[in-house]
């Protein structure tokens, strides 16, 4: 899908080219793997484990850029302790070791921006810096290893389409500049382009 039509790419299609391409990411499928084998409650995997491999799949890269972080969600009210994370986290890390594992329940995140309790791990996401950041990806529970369950609460167009925009929802423009330029997104996957998303609502 290298220099893909991609802003014309339906999100049905988006969705068929992301269960192509984590198929044949053995990595990838081994935390996937590793992920469904602790069924948590809305456990998924987050934020760059799917965008950085469709900005991958844009550039044409053989080879998967390496993942600094292995970010891990999950919604569990009746638990918002941070040693269960820990322990999830250990519970990976002893299937998938050369992974590092960042495991974070959703319903407790609210709390870190001031916002009501949210609902799901689809809502919780939904406030995240970037639009293409708010994806997580999980294979489904009662499925074989070939089915996926995806969260796009915008849609994966925009991944397709390269570029890197603030989320229209809840804007932090100087979080947003400060994460482009700090996690060189624009180095390592030159043909992002910076989106005019300075859009208040949605």
């Amino acid at each position: 899908m290298t220099n893909p039509d991609s802003t014309d790419i339906t999100e049905s299609e988006a969705r068929l080219a992301v269960s192509r391409m984590l198929t044949e990411d053995l990595y990838r499928m081994q935390c996937l793997t590793a992920l469904k084998a602790l069924n948590l409650p809305q456990g998924y995997l987050a934020a760059g484990f799917l965008r950085n491999a469709i900005w991958d799949e844009l550039h044409g890269y053989k080879k998967a850029t390496p993942l600094n972080d292995i970010d891990v969600i999950y919604f569990n009210p009746s638990d918002t302790s941070k040693d269960t994370e820990l322990n999830i986290e250990r519970a990976l890390t002893s299937q998938v070791p050369s992974a590092h594992w960042q495991v974070k329940n959703q319903a407790r995140m609210h709390l870190n921006h001031g916002h009501n309790v949210y609902k799901d791990c689809e809502e919780a996401i939904s406030y995240w810096v970037e639009k293409e950041t708010c994806v997580a990806i999980r294979l489904c529970p009662n499925e074989g290893n070939d089915t996926f369950d995806i969260l796009a609460p915008y849609g994966l167009s925009s991944n397709f389409a390269g570029t890197i925009s603030i989320n229209p929802r809840h804007p932090r423009d100087d979080v947003f500049t400060q994460r482009v330029k700090a996690k060189n997104w624009l180095v390592t996957w030159p043909q992002l382009t910076l989106g005019s998303a300075l859009i208040r609502s949605i």
